[in-house]
């Protein structure tokens, strides 16, 4: 790939794998685990009080449900929730979604014997609602000079929420929880898992929010370059949030099986932040490279199925 024909800086950043596989955690703030902890008991604390209502009876072969339930600070979060039409229910997937939101459940997973949710984090696609921005370079902003209330802190709080209803709902399937994110959703499922005990295993897809001195420095499209921007203008206020919220600083407190799909060429999530999130989990942890990130290749489809028969194997370990 030739990154001048879309972009005027180089996706790959110069960075050679063996570079990438090098990249440090940047130092992380003393009060990290106490600001996360003190988070995670308040929401595991709480009753979300999912609803549900049947929207399609056999959809690919999935019952489809409309899902909604209350988060953190009486946030209505809604959601799809995907039940197989047959056979039993041996264990749940949380899927988290990119900063594009999503428009629809991912019919195409191979997880016939699970329930799955895919919940819509707060302000975004059907969780649209004020006081956030559903625009990603400003939802990305909200409350940055706040670390107590921070967009990302809540959304992971949602993410927390989401493996309650699960259990509510699905209780057979304690101890057989994943978690799936992608971009936007893989940021915040390592930032959520730091704490989270009740997800067996999870996979993250090109994950966001990792290592942030780097992540403000390399150019970049999208929610980024949004971050960048506010921060030349707010340096020490936004790098005093940021540091709470550094998805390789969390990946360290992750003792779950995790298995990382990685670009070494993504215009929208430098590159480095995302090995920085691979290199620091000292947990069990898998590798899957793909040639590109938030960018289409000729190798796209291919990469696609591949990485699909690999979580499929990876994920039936957990299989009751």
């Amino acid at each position: 790939m030739d990154p001048e024909l879309d972009y005027n800086f180089d996706p790959t950043y110069g960075y050679s794998l063996a570079q990438l596989l090098a990249i440090k955690t940047p130092k992380e703030p003393k009060d990290f685990d106490d600001f996360w902890q003190s988070r995670y008991q308040k929401a595991l604390s709480l009753v979300p009080k999912p609803h549900i209502k049947l929207i399609h009876n056999n959809k690919f072969g999935w019952r489809v449900f409309s899902l909604s339930y209350t988060s953190t600070d009486n946030v209505i979060i809604q959601a799809w929730l995907l039940i197989p039409r047959s056979g039993l229910i041996k264990r749940s997937f949380v899927i988290g979604h990119g900063y594009g939101g999503r428009d629809e459940p991912d019919y195409h997973l191979p997880f016939k014997d699970a329930a799955l949710l895919f919940p819509c984090f707060r302000g975004l696609a059907l969780s649209t609602q004020p006081p956030f921005s559903a625009d990603p370079c400003w939802h990305v902003l909200h409350n940055i000079n706040q670390k107590e209330t921070y967009i990302l802190g809540g959304c992971v709080e949602d993410l927390w929420l989401s493996v309650s209803v699960l259990l509510i709902l699905f209780p057979q399937t304690a101890g057989h929880l994943a978690y799936l994110g992608i971009s936007f959703g893989g940021g915040i499922g390592a930032l959520a898992l730091a704490c989270e005990s009740r997800i067996s295993k999870a996979h993250f897809n090109v994950p966001s929010f990792g290592h942030q001195p780097l992540r403000i420095r390399l150019p970049s499209n999208g929610s980024a370059h949004s971050v960048q921007q506010f921060y030349c203008q707010h340096k020490k206020m936004t790098l005093k949030t940021l540091r709470y919220y550094d998805a390789a600083i969390a990946a360290k407190r992750i003792i779950q099986p995790i298995h990382c799909a990685l670009a070494s060429f993504d215009p929208c999530v430098a590159p480095p932040g995302q090995f920085a999130i691979y290199n620091a989990l000292s947990c069990e942890k898998h590798l899957f490279l793909l040639e590109a990130g938030h960018h289409r290749c000729p190798n796209q489809a291919l990469q696609e199925t591949e990485l699909l028969a690999e979580l499929d194997s990876f994920f039936t370990t957990f299989i009751p």
